[in-house]
This record gives structure tokens, sequence and C-alpha cells, in this order.
């Protein structure tokens, strides 16, 4: 028997759900108790739930993925708050006019030497949005596409370089307190919010065959560094793992001194390697994965 003629044994839930709409003047019908279970928005969102809450979460992003044929990603990590050189080189100008005016307020020297800050970082933006687009043209369209955490900064930028050559592109966004929308280069179909760190950063690496951690902060030193220990203890196969800007990693982290403390072994400084540019970015990871001649072949 074919899976055309298969004969269906039991009802879909969406027939169930117009069933359950066909009895609903009497008392007890309408009670909340009544409501199917997996349409009670209420009794989902209950603190009990959260382990069915947390299934969901892995299951509805991995049904989607295989439906759109997803075989493997590269991940590409960053700050939020980089911006693009256009915006930075903007607010720089702009700064400058006011402190021309008044020279003397220390708030306006200090917005002035952030506002030259972002305009060298932001190169990064320019890197990273060319990385996803020398990634997203020299692969086949379902092979190692671009997925970010979606935001702004050097995730927009890797979204918007496979935008550049109309490839697909994954955004996996987290609600935060704060606002966070995802960014307009996200592939509309490929676009995921979640509730869960926890669950986010498992998607990330699920299909990874790549990874590119561009400079960042909390969230991104959380998200390499949950990496790296995966990879150290096997959990996960071993893969390029790139850190994007050689001096900013060694500023903020002291690696040689973890292997002098004794906490970790000098192999283990193997499992990363630095980069400095798209190009070098590309063909560490086009040589990793089999890709020559920019072809995808």
């Amino acid at each position: 028997m074919t899976a055309k003629t298969k004969k269906k044994l039991y009802p879909s839930a969406q027939e169930g759900a117009r069933s359950a709409r066909l009895h609903v003047d009497s008392p007890q019908c309408k009670s909340p108790s009544y409501t199917l279970a997996y349409q009670d928005t209420e009794f989902i969102l209950r603190d009990e739930l959260r382990p069915v809450r947390l299934q969901l979460e892995v299951i509805k992003p991995e049904i989607l993925q295989r439906e759109q044929n997803i075989e493997s990603t590269v991940v590409i990590f960053g700050s939020a708050r980089i911006p693009d050189p256009e915006t930075a080189r903007k607010k720089l100008a702009d700064l400058e006019r006011q402190a021309a005016e008044n020279c003397r307020d220390a708030d306006v020297q200090a917005r002035l030497k952030r506002a030259r800050r972002d305009v060298e970082n932001s190169r990064y933006y320019d890197e990273a949005r060319k990385l996803g687009r020398l990634i997203s043209e020299n692969t086949e369209r379902k092979q190692m596409v671009v997925v970010t955490g979606g935001g702004p900064g050097i995730m927009e930028a890797a979204n918007r370089g496979a935008h550049d050559v109309g490839a697909l592109s994954i955004g996996m966004n987290i609600v935060l307190p704060f606002e966070q929308a995802p960014n307009p280069y996200i592939s509309p179909q490929l676009c995921f919010q979640f509730h869960y760190f926890a669950i986010r950063k498992m998607h990330f690496l699920m299909r990874a065959c790549s990874l590119v951690a561009f400079p960042g902060g909390f969230g991104t030193l959380d998200e390499l560094f949950e990496t790296l220990t995966l990879v150290q203890t096997h959990k996960v196969p071993g893969f390029p793992i790139l850190l994007f800007g050689e001096s900013f990693w060694r500023e903020i982290i002291n690696f040689d001194a973890l292997v002098e403390a004794g906490t970790v072994s000098a192999g283990d400084l193997e499992i990363f390697q630095f980069v400095e540019t798209a190009e070098e970015a590309w063909q560490i990871i086009s040589e990793a994965n089999g890709v020559h001649n920019g072809n995808g072949a």
C-alpha cells in the first residue's frame, strides 16, 4: 500500500478541533476545562507545562528545516552592537559637529569616543556580510546555509550577505526583556523565535559544519564556549571553529594562561583558529567541507 492510498486510522488534530467547535452552547462546553488541551493557550503556558514547551521548541524548528531540506549550516556569531559602516560614519560626523560647537561637554566627548570605536569596529560588519555572501554563492542551495542569532549587528550582516545573492539564510531570534526584532535579511520561512536559550543553542549546532565567532559580548562568549566544550568533550564532531579578529580575542581571553594553569591542555587550543578576513575564513570552511573551485563541487 502506497503512502497515497494508505487509509487514515485516526482523525487529524485539525479535524478534531473542527468537531470540538460543533457543541459550544452548554455551560459545560464553555468551561476552560472542556477546551482541547492542544488549543488551550492558558493551559500550555502554565509552569507545569514547561517540559512540553521545551519539546515544542525542539520539534518546530527541526520540522520546518527538514521541510526546507536544509542539510548543513555555517553558524556565524557576533555582537548585535556593531553597526554597519554607513550608520557608524554618519553618527560620528553628527557628533563631531556637536563637539565642534561644544568642545568642553564631557558627555559629547565620551559619545564621540564611542562613535570612533564603532567606526573602527564596523569593518567587522563588512567582513561578516562578505563571508555570508561567499558561503552562499559558492555552495548548493540547501547546503552550508548561513545561520545567525537573527538580530542586528554582525548577525544582520551575515544574513544580509546571503540575501545579497538571493540565497536562503536562517535566523534564530530569542525573546528578551527588551525588544529584539529579527533583522530584515533572514528568509521568512526560516526565521525562528525561541524562549529557551538552551534549545536555541542546540539548534545552532544540530546542522553545523563550521562556526565563525566575530567580536561580541556575553551572548557570543556563551555560545562560543559551549561549542568549544562540546567539541572538546566529543559531544559533537569536530569542525572548523574560527575566531575572527585575533587581537580582539587575545585581548579579552588569555588562552595561554588556561594552559599554564593546567585547566586546559595545549591540544585544546587546536580546536579553534584565528582569521582576519572573510576570504581566509571561507578558504578554511570550503576546504574542510570539500568545496572546491568556488562552485560547490
